[in-house]
Order: C-alpha cells, then sequence, then structure tokens
C-alpha cells in the first residue's frame, strides 16, 4: 500500500469514528432526557396518588366520592397526554438529530465516491468509461432510495405527529363534558 492510500484510509477510519462518537452521544443524551423526564413523571403520578387517596378517604359519602373521582381523573388524562407529548418530542429530536449525521455521512460518502468514480473514469484504459458509467448509475440509485427512505421517516413522523394531535383533540373535548358533567351535578343539588 502506498502512503496516500493510509493516509485516505486513516482519515476514514477517523471519520466514522467521528460519526460513531456523535450517534453514541446523541443516544446517551436521549436516555438521560428520557430517564429525567420518566423520574419526574413517576415522582409526580405518585403524589398526586397520596393526594388523591388522602381527598378520597376525606370523602363523607358515595356522591362526593364519585364526584371526586370525576375531578381527579381528568387532570390524570391532561397528564398523560403531557407526558406522551413530551416523550414524542424527544423521540423526533433524537430521529431529527440522528437523521442529520447520517445525511451528513452519507453525502460526504457519495462525495467521495464520485471523486473515485471520476478518477477512474480519466485514468481508465478503453472500456473504462462503461465501468465509470455504471458506478455513477448505482450512486445516483442509492442516493434516489436513501431520499425515499428520509421521505419515508418524515412521512411516518408526520403520522405520528397527527395521531398525536387527534388524541389531544380528544382529550380535550372530554375535559370539557366532564367539567359540564361536573358542574350540572352541582347546579342540580
Amino acid at each position: 500500500m502506498s502512503n496516500p492510500n493510509i493516509e485516505q484510509l486513516t482519515a476514514a477510519q477517523k471519520a466514522n469514528a467521528e460519526v460513531m462518537m456523535a450517534l453514541m452521544r446523541t443516544a446517551f443524551n436521549g436516555v438521560e432526557r428520557l430517564t429525567a423526564l420518566n423520574m419526574a413523571a413517576s415522582r409526580e403520578f405518585f403524589n398526586n396518588t397520596v393526594a388523591n387517596a388522602q381527598q378520597l378517604l376525606s370523602a363523607k359519602d358515595a356522591n362526593t366520592v364519585a364526584k371526586l373521582n370525576s375531578e381527579l381523573a381528568q387532570p390524570n388524562v391532561d397528564k398523560l397526554m403531557s407526558y406522551s407529548r413530551s416523550v414524542y418530542d424527544l423521540v423526533s429530536e433524537m430521529q431529527k438529530e440522528i437523521t442529520g449525521v447520517m445525511e451528513a455521512q452519507y453525502s460526504t460518502f457519495t462525495k467521495n465516491a464520485e471523486s473515485v468514480v471520476e478518477k477512474a473514469k480519466a485514468s481508465a484504459p478503453v472500456g473504462g468509461d462503461v465501468f465509470a458509467a455504471t458506478m455513477q448509475s448505482m450512486l445516483g440509485a442509492s442516493t434516489k432510495a436513501f431520499d425515499q427512505m428520509t421521505s419515508m421517516a418524515k412521512q411516518l413522523s408526520d403520522i405520528a405527529e397527527a395521531n398525536l394531535q387527534a388524541a389531544s383533540n380528544v382529550a380535550a373535548p372530554a375535559k370539557k363534558s366532564a367539567t359540564a358533567a361536573a358542574a350540572k351535578k352541582a347546579a342540580a343539588k
């Protein structure tokens, strides 16, 4: 192996190591944030459960227990939706970071491969241009496939976003109807 090839190989290995480190850093940051989110949600759930249990235990009759049950349920649904939204946002952000790293890596790979093909084409013997054209065609096809995969990932992300938004919209009218039902019960008394 000649010296330039060793230098190219070393540079490629260094670039790959940097990409892997960026991906690992993103993964660790995501796990850390998800753990913090889960700990906060668990703490809040525990505190709310204790407070709700104390309120239910202090109820004097069955009507009060029923009223408290309906009043205490809605904030938990809202908190669950908020938690789900936070998890979705975290995962979306991680996906964007990973996709950015992968797109940059693929772009660099494509540029390097095109450069190698052009150099080979220029110095190839007769008939080598057919091989170079085939390689360029393969690079074009892989770029198109990568773009389609990226587009599909975005579409799936958009679908998940729409589903989360729809669930939020369903929870909001439920909150209004539970509040209206409690108001009607209070007015009837």
